[in-house]
């Protein structure tokens, strides 16, 4: 019996001193970095496209009407039948068919390669995905930062728009997961979606490095982490991702985006584990504890409050969904790490890219 109390006394503690660390941890501001030197050079705005994205005529048409004047639009496609093409054309946007070679690389990073290696006077180069929808200050805001020269890069993240059911309302939430993490210096990552660099982050043998990578965004975090180049995190250029998953395009899309984290680097498993481990066990605890032990370890349950609290904070529309679609997260994220972590191939865009030769 006093091992039995002393045990529940030792999970007592142990359970409000992992409340209280990730209490903190949810309740830490995001302080907004100051540029004080603007971006002036001249940019080229690079669009790969591959089939039709939902929206995309609207997305397009957005990329075109930036504030920023000294920039250039160009849209790059496998294959000059690509169903994007008409789009394109009716709205007067230039394009190139990839044909950079390279034998490791995906579609997307030989797209990037392609514009680039066919216009290399540009002092920067922005990665537009073809699904986001950009206000007109997007370019404007996210170049900005690469006028101090400690920024190799910046980036934003998206606001993925529910327009279907519950699934892309579930990936609304999901993604308050890779905004959490842009907010900290530590784990913030060049999002490929919305990714502005200047053309001197490429030194010796990094054009080649990241012409052979699947991944454009994590070549371009993996280059800047190692010529000691900062990535800005820009909220303002943050765009709209208008998203009707549902069950099965949700699933693959984030067991994707987390395999690519993971080959990016074996911490984000790893502290991904701890961390959503960690909430998931007070969580459950909380429940049980309060039940059958004393109603005031529902206190533990601060954290999922919080975090709650800051889900419906950052929603537009339908606050309340998704403050209760929050206390699920950290449940799904925890099955995505450990889905991901076995996964030995992704499937991107109906083309299929071995993760093992990435890491």
């Amino acid at each position: 019996m006093n091992f039995f109390l002393v045990s529940l006394y030792v999970l007592g503690a142990i359970s409000v001193l992992i409340a209280l660390g990730l209490t903190f941890i949810s309740l830490i501001g995001y302080k907004q970095e100051k540029t004080d030197v603007k971006f002036h050079g001249n940019a080229l705005v690079i669009v790969p496209c591959r089939g039709l994205d939902l929206t995309l005529r609207d997305n397009i048409d957005s990329l075109k009407r930036q504030k920023y004047g000294n920039y250039s639009l160009m849209a790059v496609v496998d294959q000059s039948d690509d169903p994007s093409v008409d789009i394109l054309k009716s709205l007067d946007v230039d394009y190139l068919v990839a044909d950079f070679p390279c034998s490791k690389c995906s579609g997307k990073v030989r797209a990037i390669a392609t514009a680039i290696t066919r216009f290399g006077d540009f002092d920067a180069y922005v990665i537009a995905d073809s699904d986001i929808m950009a206000r007109e200050n997007w370019l404007e805001k996210l170049l900005d930062p690469l006028g101090d020269l400690k920024h190799g890069a910046s980036t934003t993240f998206p606001y993925f728009n529910p327009v279907g059911g519950v699934w892309a309302r579930i990936k609304l939430v999901w993604g308050f997961v890779g905004l959490g993490m842009m907010e900290s210096g530590i784990t913030r990552f060049g999002w490929g979606g919305s990714l502005a660099f200047r053309k001197d982050i490429f030194r010796d043998g990094d054009f080649e490095f990241f012409c052979e990578f699947i991944s454009d965004d994590i070549a371009i975090t993996k280059i800047c982490k190692k010529n000691k180049l900062d990535i800005a995190y820009v909220p303002e250029a943050q765009p709209l991702i208008n998203s009707s998953d549902d069950m099965s395009t949700f699933m693959e899309w984030a067991n994707r985006q987390t395999a690519l984290s993971i080959s990016s680097s074996d911490s984000v498993f790893t502290y991904g584990i701890i961390f959503y481990g960690l909430t998931i066990f007070l969580f459950l605890w909380a429940i049980l504890a309060s039940i059958f032990i004393w109603h005031l370890f529902l206190l533990l349950l601060i954290p999922t409050v919080t975090n709650g609290i800051k889900s419906a904070r950052r929603t537009r529309k339908g606050k309340v969904s998704s403050t209760l679609i929050s206390i699920f997260i950290p449940f799904l994220y925890f099955y995505n790490l450990i889905a991901a972590h076995h996964m030995k191939q992704i499937t991107w865009r109906g083309r299929t890219y071995d993760l093992q030769k990435f890491h």
